[in-house]
């Protein structure tokens, strides 16, 4: 054979592919984690005025970075990333469910925790 791999290794990938779902059997509107493969934390099917059939699949969210924690003792520097970085992604954010930024903004800078 090729060599041996080790036990969690396989398991994780086994898992993270009966993870994914096909874009036809993911619900509207509703953001869920990606696989273990993927660059992308987070994907939806958004389901919009003007989208194609059956709706578009949007990755977004950078797969590792630690969020703002949007708790009630938020630090000042946490407010400030938030708000930069909504800032620096503004004009992505006002094209609408059509984009990724619209997302990563309602799904992860938001200002309650949706977890």
């Amino acid at each position: 054979m090729f060599g041996s791999f080790p036990e969690d290794a396989l398991s994780e990938f086994y898992s993270a592919y009966a993870e994914r779902l096909s874009k036809e059997d993911m619900p509207c509107n509703k953001p869920r984690p990606t696989g273990a493969g993927d660059d992308k934390s987070h994907q939806v099917k958004a389901c919009y005025d003007g989208a194609p059939e059956g709706g578009k699949l949007i990755k977004f969210g950078s797969k590792g970075v630690k969020g703002s924690p949007k708790k009630e003792g938020e630090s000042e520097a946490h407010k400030a990333r938030r708000e930069a970085w909504k800032a620096r992604h503004q004009k992505n954010i006002d094209k609408g469910p059509s984009s990724a930024a619209y997302w990563a903004n309602k799904w992860k800078w938001a200002e309650e925790n949706k977890w």
